[in-house]
């Protein structure tokens, strides 16, 4: 049991007593408020009882905010959506809230909040109960501010660097995005909210995303993007799916019935309701038809309430069949109901307190476990707490951690303590979490100054005169926009190769959006990725610099050198507020399944770092690598992992499989492990059936091939220590919503 499970399995025994110590008699007039039938059953009831009227103020939400078409909605606490009371059948009104992070916006206590690291620092975890004490963390606090719906659960594969929202994401490998977004889902709705993993489908680029279309052969996409939201689904449960803005070889997102009927709801058998994204509605029948359950602030962001008076009539002259509005409304009340909703409404008034102290904490240990060491020659690291003067460049490390921007950015609860950075409009504010590195690390260090970096003769001189420099760099990213190219900006990396010539003993933490080309990387000592931090990011980053933890993170994408690596050197129109005309279609069938990893051993490239790669502050030896069958016939992976070094520290096997044709490797499994010094533990890694399937388009179905199948024990896509084969039978492995 890892310590993140340890922590939290006391609170889901509580929550689960609490859920089920009150099943009051549902009213005679009321009969789907009786607990004991199943929220399919009470959802037809209720849908039984509505009028159409109610049916169609249930299939569409406001925007909970002021805009420039209304104030704020009478009954919204202030957020995204806001669905309004339907007290006839004794209905609450419904606040929806950003995002994946944290909750951005203050509802019922007017205050900040706890973000989060990036999602890519959760999945650099590689421990599900990372992801699950995170969801439950930010579940928590939605709830106690008032929303019943989280949307959060971003599961869009990485596969370009520049991408602006990669930091909401949990990257390249569908297998294990798939998993950490599922265990956060499952632990934001143990807080009985519906949470919502999106953007269905293949929101991979931000330029242009409300016209592209991602083209790409429907089984690749199978095989990568919706294989991420398959495991996701199937893992975490979530009461809603949310549909991407884009095309999808040229059908909009919410328009392809292929995507939401065939594949999400018949195929993965998903019970809750598709909403859409804020502007990506186009019609009302067609959509409705196709599969969109909700549509969301359409008042405002749609060019009109396509679910209001144009559905209204295609409802009317029978062109959409009643049948389908009341699926709609089912949909959506029974996700209330299965996720506790409905059953213990969200409070109007601040009830009892939010523990942000707490949550703080939660932050900081996700951030521990995700911060990935991509360099420390020497052992540079970890710094002395005695004799050893140090000085922090850079980064505003003296007033806190830089936050990605966009609809997930979350206003600590702390305040904002770099007020007024461009762009100060959308998709801007820039935002920083008041948790300052320097702070802490002069909390755990002797002689610790700082020097801004705005001048890098400055730096340099500052930086001769310590023992150690560690120099901040950040590049911050954000929705609706892609980064042009994958360079740091303004002037660091020539701060950073200044303050190395003045000092070779350098540590540079990266607060970033993912990969950054580092011209600079053979002249410093160390180099620690974390990410965009979050609310605990300043505490976390000198624990780990100082060794009270160790890095444990490992990348969970493929680090390139630079463009050239990439399948598109190019992106058309990238770049902040850029006036240039986005491309009409992104052309995913240059690598369509061989994302990231699989990318770059295709065409035989070696990227700067390889997928799965951290180093740590001890040194692990694998032994007696072996594989065989489990009672159930499933595939398990087993090894001796030993600690070597002299410091405690966590490991991460990965097992890779490769099919008896030779094709591409891919993650099947993989387990993390703390050990102390000299210990040893036996591991036992169950692989992912999905990993060792193709999808079979003739059959439609997902096929095993009979054959041997080589398993390799990695330290990272591109490190190998062990390898074994298994023959296995053909056979069809099925994964439906909620099934793990």
């Amino acid at each position: 049991m890892s310590e993140f499970t340890r922590r939290t399995t006391l609170a889901v025994a509580l929550a689960a007593g609490l859920a089920g110590s009150a099943h009051a008699a549902a009213p005679a007039d009321k009969p789907w408020m009786d607990r004991s039938l199943s929220p399919d059953r009470r959802a037809e009831l209720l849908v039984s009882a509505m009028t159409d009227d109610e049916k169609f103020r249930l299939i569409r939400s406001d925007f909970g905010l002021a805009s420039d078409k209304h104030g704020v909605p009478e009954g919204a606490v202030g957020g995204a959506g806001y669905v309004a009371a339907l007290p006839r059948i004794g209905l609450a009104a419904i606040n929806e809230t950003d995002a994946g992070l944290g909750v951005n916006k203050p509802g019922i206590d007017g205050k900040g909040a706890i973000s989060l690291p990036a999602g890519l620092a959760t999945a650099a975890s590689f421990d599900p109960a990372v992801a699950h004490a995170g969801g439950r963390m930010i579940g928590g606090e939605a709830r106690g501010k008032g929303y019943g719906v989280l949307l959060s659960g971003g599961v869009n594969l990485v596969r370009d660097p520049r991408n602006g929202r990669n930091f909401e994401y949990a990257g390249e490998d569908p297998i294990l995005a798939g998993t950490i977004v599922g265990a956060a889902v499952k632990g934001i709705q143990e807080q009985r909210i519906v949470a919502t993993v999106k953007h269905f489908a293949i929101n991979d680029l931000e330029t242009g995303r409300n016209t592209h279309s991602a083209d790409i052969d429907p089984v690749a996409l199978r095989e990568s993007d919706l294989l991420a939201f398959q495991i996701a689904i199937a893992h975490g449960d979530p009461g809603s799916v949310m549909s991407a803005y884009n095309r999808v070889n040229g059908v909009y997102a919410g328009e392809d019935a292929w995507l939401l009927t065939d594949v999400l709801k018949k195929e993965w058998g998903f019970k809750g309701f598709v909403m859409s994204d804020w502007g990506g509605v186009h019609s009302g029948a067609k959509a409705a038809l196709a599969g969109l359950d909700q549509e969301s602030a359409g008042e405002v962001f749609d060019k009109e309430v396509y679910f209001d008076k144009p559905l209204r009539a295609a409802v009317a002259s029978g062109e959409v069949p009643k049948a389908r509005l009341d699926d709609m409304a089912r949909r959506i009340l029974r996700s209330l109901i299965a996720h506790g909703v409905i059953d213990d409404p969200i409070p109007m008034k601040s009830v009892t307190p939010v523990p942000y102290a707490a949550d703080r904490i939660v932050a900081r240990d996700a951030l521990e476990a995700g911060a990935v060491l991509l360099r420390n020659e020497g052992s540079l690291l970890p710094l002395a707490r005695k004799g050893q003067s140090v000085v922090v460049i850079g980064g505003h490390a003296d007033k806190g951690v830089l936050a990605g921007g966009g609809s997930s950015t979350v206003t600590d609860e702390g305040g904002d303590p770099v007020p007024g950075l461009e762009p100060t409009g959308w998709p801007g504010p820039v935002r920083y979490h008041a948790s300052a590195p320097l702070a802490f690390m002069q909390k755990l260090g002797g002689k610790v100054t700082f020097d801004p970096g705005t001048d890098p003769a400055a730096a340099a001189k500052a930086a001769a005169a310590a023992d150690v420099a560690v120099v901040f760099v950040t590049k911050w990213a954000a929705e609706s926009y892609d980064a042009p190219d994958m360079s740091l900006p303004d002037g660091q990396d020539a701060l950073v190769a200044a303050v190395a010539k003045a000092n070779p003993k350098v540590v540079v933490v990266l607060e970033t959006n993912g990969a950054v080309k580092m011209p600079w990387l053979q002249g410093v000592g160390a180099v620690l990725q974390a990410w965009y931090p979050g609310s605990g990011g300043g505490e976390g980053i000198a624990r780990l610099l100082y060794g009270e933890t160790a890095p444990s993170g490992r990348l969970p994408v493929s680090w390139p050198k630079d463009e050239s690596q990439l399948p598109r050197p190019t992106i058309q129109a990238a770049g902040l507020y850029s006036k240039e005309k986005p491309a009409d279609n992104i052309d995913y069938t240059i690598e369509g399944a061989d994302v990231g990893y699989r990318w770059f051993e295709k065409t035989g490239r070696e990227p700067l770092f390889a997928f799965g790669y951290g180093l740590t502050y001890t040194s692990f030896a694998y032994s007696d690598f072996a594989v065989d069958k489990d009672a159930a016939g499933r595939v398990v992976a087993h090894v001796t992992v030993k600690n070597t070094g002299k410091t405690a520290g966590a490991d991460v096997p990965q097992v890779y499989v490769a099919a008896p044709d030779g094709g591409m490797r891919r993650l099947a499994g993989w387990h993390k492990v703390s050990l102390k010094p000299g210990a040893s533990r036996r591991v036992d890694i169950a692989l992912e059936p999905m990993a060792l399937a193709r999808y079979d388009d003739k059959g439609k179905r997902w096929r095993v091939a009979p054959g041997t199948y080589t398993v390799k024990l990695g330290r990272s896509a591109a490190d190998f220590a062990g390898e074994a084969k298994v023959d296995l039978s053909e056979s069809f492995p099925v994964l439906k919503a909620g099934s793990r």
